[in-house]
């Protein structure tokens, strides 16, 4: 079976993305191809043209402001926010890939996770019920709240289920991103449900759950505010492992 890991790349958020790359690869125990999902490179191969632009707000701490997602009204908190829905075509629709957001830290090994795929189901996700009470998130990016928040975090896309063949760069670069998250192309029936342990929500959920991943959604711990969250450390020592 043809298996694959994308991992969401922003310019902003390199430290992360170095965390969540190093603690995959150094856990795995199959060979499985890591890749970054790097906006400038889609635009470069045009198969991202959503349009967007910049905006600014006294609510946002960093003098870039924030992307805004001309499609959908609404901000973007990562240049990988639309991007991720292009995952099965990058991958000719054949085989499973698991799309994840920077921001995590993988704590085993992951061809766990695709051994754990309902095969009959277009995508694998943890359905959390994740309603954010803060009107800011990260390095003061604002908080977006829309149907199945946090879903789309962690995909195990069927990138051959009959389904996905509608996720063409045509749907993904023209319909709203909260259709999207909502996983418009998709029936109810053909969303999969994978452990809560697969995506861990820092702050959110249950202290019980033992983590395979974790997701520091709404910081990682090297934004101030974030220091001493669940898992803290152990982030900061992958990092310096990375750094080694």
């Amino acid at each position: 079976m043809k298996r694959s890991i994308h991992i969401g790349f922003d310019p902003r958020e390199v430290d992360a993305f170095a965390v969540a790359r190093r603690s995959i690869e150094r856990r795995l125990t199959v060979p499985i191809p890591v890749s970054g999902l790097v906006l400038a490179d889609l635009k470069a191969r045009g198969l991202y043209t959503r349009p967007t632009s910049r905006r600014y707000s006294s609510a946002i701490s960093t003098g870039d402001g924030y992307l805004w997602d001309d499609i959908s009204g609404a901000p973007m908190a990562t240049e990988f926010a639309c991007s991720r829905f292009l995952v099965p075509f990058l991958e000719n629709y054949d085989g499973f890939a698991l799309f994840m957001d920077c921001d995590m830290l993988v704590r085993s090994n992951l061809a766990r996770i695709f051994g754990q795929c309902d095969k009959s189901k277009a995508v694998m996700v943890v359905k959390h019920d994740h309603k954010p009470t803060t009107e800011t998130k990260m390095d003061g990016q604002l908080q977006t709240r829309y149907a199945r928040k946090n879903w789309s975090s962690v995909m195990v896309f069927n990138c051959g289920h009959p389904a996905n063949r509608a996720l063409t760069p045509e749907l993904v670069n023209s319909v709203p991103g909260r259709d999207l998250h909502a996983f418009c192309w998709l029936k109810d029936e053909e969303i999969g449900s994978l452990d809560q342990s697969w995506n861990y929500l820092v702050g959110h959920s249950s202290p019980e759950i033992t983590p395979d991943i974790v997701h520091f959604t709404d910081g990682i711990p090297s934004m101030a505010g974030y220091e001493a969250c669940e898992y803290a450390d152990e982030w900061r020592a992958e990092l310096q492992r990375w750094a080694a």
